[in-house]
Parts: structure tokens; C-alpha cells; sequence
């Protein structure tokens, strides 16, 4: 086996699976449940992402509990929100919505099945790229790479199977680590624009969101109140079938449009190439230099279109949640920044689910949006605004976005 790709030192001969960089011991559970686990059909190993996932979102606090006045509280307040929210958005879809007060295993368990069809098409795509990148070495490149890491030579048919076992292993882990740490920070559902065609429901983590208040030094009441208006407001985007479609489908092609770069692979592996399985293990350990390798041209429009979607779905719920807040929280413009740093300031995993979905937001975004959204307001009122939700062909082009009343000319609105 090769040295442990994060220390240099021998491999632990008690955890054989420790060379391949995976954040787990798979000696830990009898040989029944190993081959169950390797064998988990599918492009993405869902169960090792599972594991992994929990594992990482409970690492500080494994026994995570909430109080029954926690979640008393909790969905008084979102019921207190929704009100408001009809009244500005126009979606009354929203008071029938059930509300879900969680801790983070099950946040995990809710994402891991709605992130589902996305991120096996992005699974898919990246063995597809792997493989062709094999086919296109000869026996003995691949033989000679493999000697020297498996301690015997492994034609390119024999790799191809390795590959199609660790493969999904390996993507399965790097998938349960990115959306185990997003459980360590997510307040509710919704705080990423992620893609699900599930149907919405206005949820709280609560454990995060006290430690959100404690954090910043917010009374955990004032700070239940914005999450549950902003979770609202989210949630009732998504009582519309063609926004949770539109989602989906944007993400789908995004990531089916990977395409491997071998010119950018060398330059982030150096000599390192696909056949090692050390390689492998450096993949799990970098996938923002993996996903970099693996993109693709016609992503570039793809990711516009989709950051011109979700800027305008943030922009007015921002602008929404700001309007509630302010009225009916005297400590709103404290909590608002807070949050607003919150969603953009996720860490590296969010930058790497953002970055797989091609939902990347910065600041500029978060405000651009905005910025739409109250320049039609300021010209026809929130009545106009909502005229948004009426279908896809309502969404502001991107030259629409800097110009407002462009947009309400092209919906024939009197401004």
C-alpha cells in the first residue's frame, strides 16, 4: 500500500481503506457489512456518504437534543410568520406547508435523498470522464502504474473494475463530508438555493440556529423569529412546481456537462494520473482541483443562467424577509447582516457544493438581485414584483436585472 497521503507515515495495516483517504475506518464493522457497503449499487455510494455525512455533521455535539419548548416555539413563530408573508408575496400556498423542527443527522438524511438524481448525474460524469481517460492509456502504462501501487501489475480490464468499486466509494465519502459540514452550519432548509423537486417544507435546525444567536450575541427568540420569516419566504418560492423544476433542471445539465481536462488535470496532479491509486486519494482530499480539471465550456452559460435564477429568488427573498423583519423585530438590522454573512461566508465545503452545482453567489450577486427586486417595487409596488411567480417566462433577462423598468415594459406594467 502507498504512504498515507496526509501524513507521509505506513499506512495503519488495521485500516487498509486509511491509504485511500477516506475520513473513516471501515475495519470497524464486521466483513458482512463491509462487502454490503463496497457493494452499494449505483454510480455514488449512498451509504458510505451516509456514514460519512453524520459523522462529520455531529462530530462537536454527538448527542444533540431539542427542547420541547424549542420546538413549541419554533412553529409559533413560523406560524406567525406566514401571515406576513402571504400578504407580501401573494403565495398563500405556504400556510398549508408543514413545518419540521430537526437536528442536523436529519438534515443531512432530507439532503442526501433531495440532492439525489443531481449529484448521481454528476457521479456518472466524472466515471465516465475517468474511464475514457483509461481507455486512453495502453496496457503497460497502466500495468507499470499499478505495480508500483498495488504491488502487482493490473492490465487496463482489472483496473477498470477497481475503479468501478472505489469510484463510487470514494465520491460517496467526498459527498457525505461536503453535506455533513453544511449540516454543521445550516439554519434551515433553504439556505443554499440547492435543487430538490421535493415538495417544500418550512424547516429548523434548531441546534444550529441557538448557536447561531449565541454566537453573535442575538436573543435566540429575535433570532428564531428572521429564520422562520426567512425560511417563509423560501419555502413559499418553492409551493411553485416551475421554480423547484427550473432548479433541478439547471443543476442537472451543469453537471452533466462536465468534461475532463487532461491538460488541467497535469497541472494540478503534476505526474500523478488516474491508474494510481494514491491519486485517488488526492481527488477525495481536493475535489475543488478535481472539479476544476472537470469543467467544461458549455458550462460557463449554464452557470449564468442558473446565477441569474437564484439572484433573483435570493434578491426577493432578502428584500421580503428585510420588510417583515424590520416592522416586526427591533433588532433586525443587526440579525440581517448576520445572516446575510451567514449565507455568504459558508467555507470551503460550501464553495465546493456551490461550485459542483454550479450555484456559486457572492456578495455581488446576493445584492444584484436585491437591487432588481426593489427597483420594481420602487416602480409598481410589491403587487408588481410578485408577478414573478406567474411562470418562467416572467424571470428578468440578464440585461433586465440592471434595468428594472426594462422588465416591466417587456410585462407590459404600468410604471
Amino acid at each position: 500500500m502507498a504512504d498515507d497521503p496526509q501524513t507521509g507515515d505506513d499506512p495503519d495495516p488495521a485500516n487498509p481503506f486509511g491509504a485511500l483517504g477516506l475520513p473513516f475506518d471501515l475495519s470497524q464493522v464486521d466483513l458482512s457489512e463491509a462487502m454490503r457497503i463496497l457493494q452499494s449499487p449505483g454510480p455514488l455510494n449512498w451509504e458510505i456518504a451516509r456514514q460519512v455525512a453524520e459523522q462529520v455533521a455531529l462530530e462537536d455535539d454527538p448527542s444533540e437534543t431539542i427542547a420541547e419548548a424549542t420546538r413549541a416555539e419554533l412553529v409559533e413563530l413560523a406560524r406567525a410568520a406566514s401571515g406576513p408573508v402571504v400578504t407580501e408575496t401573494g403565495l398563500d400556498d405556504v400556510v398549508a406547508l408543514p413545518i419540521e423542527i430537526i437536528d442536523r443527522r436529519t438534515w443531512v438524511a432530507r439532503h442526501l435523498d433531495g440532492l439525489k438524481p443531481v449529484l448521481e448525474t454528476l457521479a456518472t460524469t466524472m466515471q465516465t470522464a475517468m474511464a475514457a481517460d483509461l481507455d486512453a492509456a495502453d496496457d503497460a502504462e497502466v500495468e507499470a502504474a499499478t505495480a508500483g501501487v498495488l504491488g502487482m501489475p493490473m492490465g487496463a480490464d482489472g483496473m477498470r473494475g477497481l475503479m468501478g468499486m472505489l469510484g463510487p466509494l470514494l465520491l460517496g465519502a467526498q459527498t457525505g463530508s461536503m453535506v455533513g459540514y453544511l449540516a454543521q452550519h445550516a439554519l434551515g432548509r433553504f439556505d443554499l438555493p440547492l435543487p430538490s423537486m421535493h415538495p417544500p417544507v418550512i424547516t429548523f435546525v434548531a441546534p444550529n440556529i441557538d448557536r447561531f444567536a449565541e454566537a453573535w450575541s442575538i436573543e435566540p427568540r429575535d433570532v428564531r423569529f428572521a429564520v422562520a420569516i426567512a425560511e417563509t419566504v423560501r419555502a413559499a418560492q418553492r409551493t411553485q412546481p416551475w421554480v423547484r423544476e427550473r432548479l433541478v433542471e439547471i443543476a442537472t445539465e451543469y453537471v452533466g456537462a462536465f468534461e475532463l481536462d487532461p491538460r488541467a488535470f497535469d497541472d494540478a496532479f503534476g505526474d500523478v494520473d488516474p491508474t494510481d491509486a494514491d491519486a485517488m486519494a488526492q481527488l477525495a482530499q481536493r475535489p475543488d482541483v478535481l472539479l476544476g480539471a472537470l469543467r467544461s465550456d458549455r458550462q460557463r452559460a449554464i452557470l449564468e443562467r442558473n446565477q441569474q435564477f437564484t439572484m433573483v429568488l435570493e434578491g426577493y427573498a432578502d428584500l421580503v424577509t428585510e420588510h417583515i423583519g424590520t416592522h416586526l423585530l427591533t433588532d433586525y438590522p443587526r440579525i440581517h447582516e448576520a445572516l446575510r454573512r451567514h449565507h455568504v461566508e459558508r467555507g470551503e465545503a460550501g464553495r465546493f457544493v456551490e461550485g459542483m452545482l454550479g450555484i456559486e453567489l457572492d456578495r455581488t450577486h446576493y445584492e444584484r438581485g436585491q437591487a432588481f427586486c426593489a427597483g420594481v417595487v420602487e416602480r409598481a409596488g410589491m403587487e408588481g414584483l410578485n408577478r414573478l411567480w406567474s411562470g418562467p417566462e416572467h424571470l428578468p433577462t440578464p440585461a433586465e436585472l440592471d434595468a428594472p423598468g426594462l422588465w416591466l415594459a417587456r410585462i407590459d406594467l404600468p410604471q
